[in-house]
C-alpha cells in the first residue's frame, strides 16, 4: 500500500486539522510551506505551541515526547526553568546594545573553561556562520586555499559547504555555487584511510573540516582510530584539524565531543547549546589563529586582520540563557544522564526489532540515535549491527516512503522523532517516557506492517 492512502495518513490528517490549516497558510508565505528544510514531511508538519522538558504540544492539543530537541539545542530540554529566567530578565534589560556587556565576558570564559583546545574564542550569530569564519581564519592562517571535508558530514549551507552533503558527492557545485568555489575541496570517504592520506599529501590544504562524532551526529559514523590518525596527519601536513561541533558541543560531555575523545581539535565550531538553545554560536581554538580577528596582533604582525562585524554576535539574550545552560552542564551530570537515555533506547529499541522479526537497527552514539533502514536488504542481527560494517552511503540512504510513514506513526503513538528517521535525547527525558516511547515504537511499527510498508525482515 502506498503512504498517500494508508491508514497511517487518514489518522494522521483526522488527528492535526489544525496544522494542515496552518500549513495551507504558510504555503502562500514560505517556499514548500517551511521555514528549515527538515521540516518538510509528507502530508504536513505538525505546528507546535508550547514545549516543556521532554515534550511538546501542537495547534491541535497533541502532546509528543520530543526528541528532535531544537535540532540539538536543547540538552536541558524545553524551557528550562533557570535557562528560562536568565532570558527573560535579560530580555527586560535591552537585546541588542551596540556596545560590549559583561554576559559576553561571562559566557566566553565558560567556553575557555569547558572547551580543552580553547584558549581564545569568538561568537557569530549561528552555526554556518560559525564554520565560514572558521574556514577563512583557516586559510588565512596556513595561506592555503583548499579543504578537505568528509562525505555526508554537514557544516551549514554557505557556499563552500554544499556539495558532498546530500548530493553532488563528485564535487561538482549544488545549484548556485560557482564552479571555482566548489573546487576548493576535496571530498573523501570516512572509512576510506587511503584516500585520506592521499587527500592530505597534498600542500595546499588549509583544513579539514568534519563532525567528530560522524556526519549529522553519528548517523555516518567515523571510527575514534580515524580522529586520532587525522590529528598526526594534520600536524605532519601543516594544516588544521577544524572540529564541528556544533550538535557534539557539551552535549556528549561538558567539554564536547574532544573532551570525550582526547583529541584537541585546532579550531571549533559550535552552535545551538553554546548560545543557550537560542541563536547564536562561535569559533574557539588556538589564540593564534583567532589572533587574525585579533586589531593590536594583526598590527603588531604586519598584516591585514579579519574583517567580522555581526548585528547578534554576543548578543545580551543568547548571553544570558547561555551562561545558565553552560553552568547547568558544568556542574551536573546532565550530559551522563542524555547519553544513558540514547544508550537505554538504542538497545531496547533492537529489542524490539529483533522481537518482531524486522531487520532494520537503531544505532549511534552518545545522546543521539539513528534508523538503520537496510536499503539492500542485508540479513542482520537488530542487536549486533555494526553501522561502520556496511558503506555510509546504505546509512545515509532513507527510502522517502517508509522513512516518512514510520514518522507519522510515530507522531499518532504520540512521540515526535527527527525526520532522518533518528533522534536526540535530553536530559529532560525520564524512565516514563523512555516506556512509553518504546511502547509507541512496538505499535508504530505493526502501523506499518498492518499497511505491507516493512519490507525487510531479519534472519
Amino acid at each position: 500500500m502506498s503512504l498517500s492512502n494508508s491508514h497511517v495518513m487518514t489518522e494522521y490528517r483526522q488527528l492535526t486539522p489544525g496544522s494542515a490549516q496552518l500549513y495551507e497558510r504558510a504555503n502562500q508565505v514560505f517556499p514548500s510551506g517551511i521555514t528549515h528544510d527538515s521540516r518538510h514531511m509528507k502530508p504536513y508538519p505538525i505546528y507546535v505551541e508550547q514545549a516543556e522538558g521532554a515534550h511538546k504540544r501542537d495547534v491541535d492539543g497533541n502532546d509528543y515526547i520530543d526528541y528532535f530537541g531544537g535540532h540539538g539545542a536543547l540538552l536541558l530540554g524545553h524551557s528550562h526553568p533557570e535557562v528560562t529566567e536568565a532570558a527573560q530578565a535579560a530580555l527586560t534589560r535591552g537585546t541588542q546594545y551596540a556596545a560590549s556587556h559583561e554576559p559576553e565576558v561571562i559566557w566566553g570564559e565558560a567556553v575557555l573553561r569547558m572547551l580543552p583546545s580553547a584558549e581564545r574564542v569568538r561568537f557569530t550569530a549561528s552555526g554556518t556562520e560559525a564554520t565560514l569564519l572558521a574556514l577563512r581564519l583557516a586559510r588565512a592562517f596556513t595561506g592555503r586555499d583548499k579543504i578537505v571535508r568528509f562525505k555526508g558530514h554537514f557544516h551549514g549551507w554557505h557556499d563552500h559547504m554544499t556539495s558532498g552533503y546530500v548530493s553532488h558527492f563528485d564535487g561538482a557545485p549544488t545549484p548556485g555555487v560557482l564552479r571555482e568555489v566548489a573546487e576548493k575541496t576535496v571530498l573523501v570517504e570516512s572509512d576510506d584511510p587511503e584516500g585520506i592520506e592521499a587527500a592530505l599529501g597534498r600542500d595546499d590544504i588549509a583544513a579539514v573540516f568534519l563532525e567528530p562524532t560522524g556526519g549529522s551526529f553519528g548517523m555516518i559514523p567515523v571510527a575514534e582510530t580515524t580522529l586520532h590518525e587525522l590529528r598526526r596527519l594534520t600536524q605532519a601536513n601543516g594544516s588544521l584539524l577544524i572540529f564541528d561541533e556544533v550538535i557534539s558541543g557539551f552535549r556528549c560531555s561538558p567539554g564536547g565531543a574532544q573532551q570525550a575523545y582526547g583529541i584537541q581539535p585546532d579550531l571549533t565550531t559550535l552552535a545551538k547549546i553554546v548560545a543557550g538553545g537560542l541563536p547564536g554560536g562561535a569559533v574557539a581554538g588556538r589564540k593564534d589563529i583567532l589572533d587574525w580577528l585579533d586589531f593590536a596582533a594583526s598590527e603588531a604582525a604586519g598584516r591585514q586582520k579579519i574583517l567580522h562585524p555581526g548585528t547578534f554576535n554576543g548578543n545580551p539574550v543568547s548571553a544570558a540563557a547561555a551562561i545558565a545552560m553552560l553552568r547547568i552542564i558544568e556542574t551536573t551530570d546532565a550530559c551522563a544522564r542524555a547519553n544513558h537515555t540514547a544508550e537505554t533506547l538504542r538497545r531496547r529499541m533492537n529489542e524490539v526489532l529483533a522481537d518482531k522479526g524486522l531487520g532494520w537497527s537503531i544505532y549511534g552514539t552518545f545522546s543521539g540515535f539513528h534508523v538503520f533502514m537496510n536499503p539492500q536488504g542485508r540479513t542482520i542481527d537488530p542487536i549486533s549491527f555494526d553501522p561502520l560494517s556496511v558503506p555510509w552511503t546504505e546509512l545515509k540512504t532513507k527510502p522517502a516512503e517508509p522513512a516518512n510513514a514510520l514518522r507519522l506513526a510515530f507522531l499518532l503513538e504520540g512521540v515526535d522523532i527527527g525526520g532522518w528517521p533518528g533522534g536526540l535525547t535530553s536530559a529532560a527525558h525520564s524512565e516514563d517516557d523512555i516506556e512509553k516511547t518504546l511502547q509507541a515504537f512496538s505499535r508504530a511499527l505493526d502501523r506499518l506492517r498492518a499497511e505491507d510498508m516493512l519490507k525487510v525482515s531479519a534472519a
